[in-house]
């Protein structure tokens, strides 16, 4: 069990070609690490308090891996604008279970469920202008998107090199993302789950 705290600045871009993201990746010097499902929980007060203050309270597993994750507030300053900045407060857990246990018991529900599978891109030590980055893959049902994590520089340096313009990056969250998806296919609020897109996908063949 570890844990650890730190401001996150990070950026999503979006992603239409899968197969054609992941060589540019690897052209620019990325190195494949993996690919998980992640399933992830968002936790809240029955007063949306979390919400209500800009906050996140999140149990996300992936395989034998589970990490509990607190994020404050979007952080406002001459440079946040652009990207998504924040506090983040992030534990290694070795019993997710035990640990929904405990948050539930604290007075807090899950308010909304979603999965993902993630790619996970490393640089080696010897591309020095990318220490600190974090280059990951979401194929989500809302769509796929680049998460860049890191450095503001390096963050700018990696997405122009993966074909983007600063006009492309979102700060969105993946819930944010699933509503606007949602809103687009006509689906009725829920979580976002493969399944649920699969349906709406169907149902709107048949319209």
């Amino acid at each position: 069990m570890g844990a650890r705290s730190s401001t996150e600045i990070e950026v999503k871009l979006r992603v239409d070609d899968v197969a054609a993201a992941q060589r540019r990746a690897w052209q620019i010097g990325a190195v494949w690490l993996g690919r998980v499902h992640e399933q992830n929980i968002l936790f809240d007060t029955p007063q949306s308090s979390l919400r209500k203050r800009g906050e996140l309270l999140r149990l996300r597993t992936a395989g034998r891996r589970a990490v509990l994750t607190h994020k404050g507030p979007s952080l406002r300053g001459q440079a946040s604008s652009r990207y998504k900045e924040r506090a983040e407060l992030e534990c290694l857990l070795d019993d997710a279970p035990l640990a929904r246990r405990i948050i539930e018991a604290a007075g807090f529900r899950a308010v909304f469920r979603y999965e993902k599978f993630r790619t996970t891109f490393h640089f080696p030590a010897r591309v020095r202008w990318a220490r600190g980055l974090h280059l990951e893959l979401d194929q989500t049902p809302a769509g796929n998107y680049w998460e860049l994590e890191g450095p503001r520089r390096a963050i700018d340096r990696a997405a122009r090199l993966l074909g983007y313009s600063k006009g492309d990056y979102l700060t969105a969250s993946y819930m944010g993302l699933w509503s606007q998806w949602r809103r687009r296919q006509g689906v009725p609020a829920g979580d976002m789950l493969f399944l649920a897109a699969r349906g709406a996908k169907k149902r709107k063949s048949r319209v």
